[in-house]
């Protein structure tokens, strides 16, 4: 299985292909990827050093276009296009049908992979999809169990690509509103949840408070760990008790059933996390690799120790294995 990393700058690009990444993901500066966070992603001049950086150590660079362009935004996302096409990135991974149709019109040597934005779930979606956009590969949604990934890999037209590691949200790719409710800036046509210029931070009496655009998202006690106040991830007060409401900060993990999705026929694994830091995605990657490879050779897998060490990694110290588990499914 090919491993997938995390690239939000150059330096976590360097330390993604350095610590055995088969192929890295990345974004441009502006709102046309999912990681539109400040400081982030790349210019053309920055993404060619990147690409020659990785091409000379056998690494693949796909670019992700993956949000949806409203009436005013499409010339910027036609132009984003254009610009991947033009540094000749692996791969251009898309969700608007728009953004597909038009790279499939104007670039038609562009190799497309279909985004986790587009939520498709079913080996009818991916196979419109493949007919219409020729897309190559599908990274699908973080909402199936492991048997209907398997469902959809063994039907699907085009490989399959699951996440593997990395923290979660609410889970409905490319349909969340949230951010935009208290912002009016959406992840889905913005590029990020929560947008820092609208984040507060405020000590209180009764600790530090954490808001949003007004909007008090968290309270964390004196010594307590504080993370980004996304609003899937704060504490409201509901019926009298606070707590997390939407979903507990947590990540994904997939260690343990690495050999699972092999079996399913999944081509690769993704690791999230292009907001997170150079020594971030290094370890993540170093894991995920050593991980992957005893899975390949059928050795037996540390995957107590592995384990432990990516809950260190993981948001809010503790992993699950998310819908992957779902007894339901």
């Amino acid at each position: 299985m090919e491993l997938v990393c995390p690239a939000g700058s150059l330096p976590a690009l360097r330390a993604a292909v350095e610590a055995g990444a088969n192929a890295v993901y990345t974004g441009f500066r502006d709102a046309t990827n999912a990681r539109h966070f400040a400081g982030l992603n790349f210019g053309e001049r920055e993404l060619e050093r990147g690409i020659e950086h990785a091409r000379a150590r056998g690494c693949k660079v796909y670019l992700a276009i993956n949000t949806y362009p409203g009436t005013a935004g499409w010339p910027r996302w036609r132009a984003a296009v254009d610009r991947a096409a033009g540094l000749g990135v692996d791969a251009l991974i898309a969700a608007d049908l728009g953004v597909l149709d038009y790279a499939t019109e104007r670039h038609p040597g562009l190799r497309l992979h279909l985004s986790v934005q587009a939520s498709a779930t079913n080996a009818e979606a991916l196979d419109f999809h493949h007919r219409s956009f020729g897309i190559r590969r599908a990274v699908l949604p973080r909402v199936l169990s492991l048997q209907q990934v398997a469902q959809v890999a063994a039907s699907a037209p085009v490989p399959v690509e699951v996440f593997g590691f990395g923290s979660l949200c609410i889970m409905v790719e490319g349909r969340c509103l949230l951010s935009s409710y208290a912002t009016g800036q959406s992840p889905n046509t913005y590029g990020a949840c929560s947008p820092a210029a609208h984040v507060r931070w405020e000590q209180q009496a009764g600790g530090l408070e954490a808001r949003l655009n007004g909007h008090l998202i968290d309270r964390f006690a004196p010594g307590e760990r504080a993370g980004y106040p996304t609003l899937c991830k704060g504490r409201f007060l509901v019926g009298g008790n606070a707590y997390h409401a939407f979903e507990e900060p947590t990540s994904l993990s997939s260690v343990d059933i690495l050999a699972d999705l092999q079996r399913a026929g999944v081509a690769a694994i993704k690791v999230e996390g292009r907001q997170r830091s150079p020594a971030y995605v290094a370890e993540a990657t170093a894991l995920l690799r050593a991980a992957i490879d005893a899975c390949g050779s059928g050795s037996p897998a540390p995957t107590d120790a592995w384990q432990r060490r990516l809950g260190e990694l993981a948001e809010g110290s503790q992993v699950t294995l998310g819908a992957y588990h779902r007894p339901w499914g």
